[in-house]
């Protein structure tokens, strides 16, 4: 059996401070997305780039925070962070996310967007949370 990715990843980093996940985990927010990425990020603090680790292909991103785990808040905050980046309507999906804040846990919500968010991606929020 060949190796975890979490597996791998350590070893590459030599270190266990790191997020796996793919764009089509945004999905599951439930913001209308339904593109499946073939694509692995990883979120770190030491490699930007992608690289090929065995058979596999990651995208190393260096971000100053990240969780340890996925949450609902934060793939929508991530969402509206990497929006240009995705093969989505972008007018839709923004749509989509202004209807749709008020179903996530607020205070969950508010400390994503402070931790994690966009300088633009914290503007929408302030407009959206306040409307």
């Amino acid at each position: 059996m060949p190796p975890e990715d979490a597996e791998v990843i350590g070893s590459f980093l030599r270190d266990n401070e790191f997020l796996v996940f793919s764009p089509s985990a945004y999905n599951a927010v439930g913001l209308g997305t339904t593109q499946r990425y073939n694509q692995t990020l990883v979120y770190n603090h030491k490699r930007h780039g992608v690289f090929k680790l065995g058979n596999r292909q990651f995208d190393f991103r260096v971000k100053p925070r990240f969780p340890k785990r996925l949450t609902p808040e934060f793939l929508f905050v991530d969402l509206l962070n990497n929006l240009e980046q995705l093969a989505e309507d972008r007018d839709q999906v923004l749509r989509q996310a202004r209807s749709k804040v008020s179903l996530f846990d607020p205070v969950k919500l508010k400390r994503a967007f402070t931790s994690f968010g966009s300088v633009a991606a914290r503007k929408r929020a302030k407009e959206w949370l306040l409307a």
